[in-house]
């Protein structure tokens, strides 16, 4: 999934869903135009109800979830999220 196409710079991401791992390759053109540079990077993703129940095992509970800083709501459709989880008192 290619998350910025330019002259200087070709990003994109590789994903493996059933192991939850994300690739994100980078190519970046060197000064003189006729190299790129390519760097990797391997992540593991976790979906909000599996940090849930992280938290929950941790003695945590969920606070509030929103869907970005601006506190937009956390739908179905959200591609990120920002979530709080609290040591009950």
């Amino acid at each position: 999934m290619p998350f910025d196409v330019s002259r200087q710079h070709l990003g994109f991401d590789t994903f493996d869903l059933v192991e939850q791992i994300l690739v994100s390759h980078h190519f970046t053109r060197d000064g003189d135009d006729s190299h790129y540079r390519r760097e990797t990077s391997r992540h593991r993703y976790a979906w909000p109800a599996e940090l849930d129940l992280m938290a929950r095992i941790a003695g945590l509970e969920l606070e509030r979830r929103v869907a970005d800083w601006d506190g937009s709501p956390f739908t179905q459709d959200s591609t990120k999220h920002i979530s709080v989880w609290r040591k009950p008192a």
